[in-house]
């Protein structure tokens, strides 16, 4: 099909590009970037009207949890591409805390399988450093690697025994394979359902440290000074960890890390009456940590992405007592206005956010696209950031409607979604059938 989108601003940070153009598409590839209204003359069986919307490369998520296999009350690989669809996103990478946990390569290709039957995006599994993510024994690197698995985490938990993080860490390395970290140092963060704080006081819960994520990433960022592995720090939250990943940078060390939305939009004040959406994990930190990170994204060259670390869960998880409430949010279809707000704050460009959702996550999962240059596969998210709209279960598209922004307006859309060139997105009709 050869489809051509008009009448938008293409933002393509790859290309360094911000103009005025169309796009055209063809066979799946981007075939041209032209003059707006050059291409008209042509013959096209699909016309996007992209007037009042930003047009850029599809949006990538290196950090989600899919749940399928072992919790599809939660979601499945259908509905949680759907979602992401619907929040722009055209390739997401998918955790390994399944049941069964994705530590071989049955599993991997099972997710795989499922991706392709059921899927509205790409789908990039993350296989487990350890077995049944145990932290004792070492998943087989080489099997995941091979399967398909584009990265390795015991994400949902840490691995505590150093000596295993730097087997592990150099068995990466020999792979090709980044390692994506949860950093929690366990005994100090025992049973903290929150941040430590004056909130974590007033609420009478038992809080988490930020020194204990601290911990596990200055000894991770040791670590992989010591084997030369890549190490990618997941959904980083304190102003320690900000200080600690921009010295290793600094050193010239193979060290990433990527923010969530929530963490650079909400404090632990956020929780309010006990909000049990507002519970995540790493947890909300204090309004220091977040005014930390926003002053990190906007000096630049500390975070590479922005990842949403989607959480689905259901009912039954969530509408309990806090202590007892899972951990997480979903996050697809907020991201991409919460992220606009750093821009309306004057702390990131229109360019320099688009750049954190395609060209540096691609770079940092060596993954393809997160560009529009002509040949790349058509993955592309045409937005409008400056329309409204309500978060409800009704706009929500993930099976779980775990979300501390229900019944708030948030400002920016996703008006379409396509990859490889097929429409998976379109506001005013929705998910397509595919």
């Amino acid at each position: 099909m050869k489809t051509l989108i008009t009448n938008g601003r293409l933002i393509d940070p790859s290309q360094k590009l911000d103009a005025q153009k169309d796009l055209v598409l063809e066979n799946g590839l981007v075939k041209e970037i032209c003059e707006t209204g050059s291409a008209s003359k042509q013959k096209f069986e699909r016309v996007i009207d992209a007037a009042n919307s930003v047009v850029s490369p599809g949006f990538i998520d290196l950090h989600t949890h899919l749940r399928e296999p072992g919790y599809e009350y939660k979601e499945t690989i259908h509905s949680g591409t759907g979602s992401a669809v619907a929040g722009g996103f055209t390739s997401v990478c998918c955790m390994a805390n399944t049941d069964p946990v994705n530590d071989n390569a049955s599993v991997t290709d099972y997710i795989l399988r499922k991706a392709k039957e059921t899927g509205y995006c790409r789908v990039y599994p993350i296989g487990a450093i350890t077995k049944g993510l145990k932290g004792e024994e070492l998943a087989p690197v080489a099997e995941l690697k091979k399967a398909g698995c584009v990265a390795i985490s015991d994400d949902g938990l840490t691995v505590q025994n150093a000596r295993l993080m730097r087997l592990a860490l150099d068995y990466a390395k020999s792979f090709g394979l980044p390692i994506t970290t949860h950093s929690i140092e366990a005994n100090l963060a025992k049973n903290g359902v929150m941040n430590e704080s004056f909130m974590s006081t007033k609420l009478g819960l038992p809080g988490s440290p930020a020194a204990a994520e601290d911990i596990i990433v200055a000894r991770d960022i040791m670590l992989a000074e010591l084997t030369g592995a890549h190490l990618h720090v997941g959904h980083l939250s304190t102003k320690g960890a900000v200080h600690l990943v921009e010295e290793a940078k600094k050193r010239g060390l193979k060290v990433t890390c990527e923010v969530t939305p929530h963490h650079f939009t909400l404090s632990d004040e956020a929780i309010g009456d006990y909000d049990t959406n507002c519970k995540v994990c790493p947890p909300l930190r204090s309004a220091d940590d977040l005014a930390a990170i926003k002053a990190a994204l906007k000096r630049g060259g500390v975070f590479d992405a922005i990842a949403t670390d989607h959480a689905p869960h259901g009912i039954i998880d969530k509408e309990v007592e806090f202590d007892k409430a899972a951990w997480g949010m979903v996050g697809f279809e907020t991201a991409l206005p919460l992220a606009l707000g750093l821009v309306s704050e004057g702390i990131l460009s229109l360019p320099a956010m688009i750049a954190l959702f395609t060209s540096q996550p691609a770079a940092i999962f060596a993954l393809p696209g997160g560009s529009l240059k002509v040949g790349q596969a058509a993955d592309v998210t045409v937005f409008n950031p400056a329309l409204d709209w309500i978060v409800s279960r009704e706009t929500l598209n993930s099976k779980s409607k775990n979300s501390p922004w229900l019944g708030k307006t948030l400002r920016g859309k996703v008006m379409y979604t396509l990859v490889g060139g097929e429409l998976r997105y379109d506001a005013a009709q929705g998910l397509m059938k595919l």
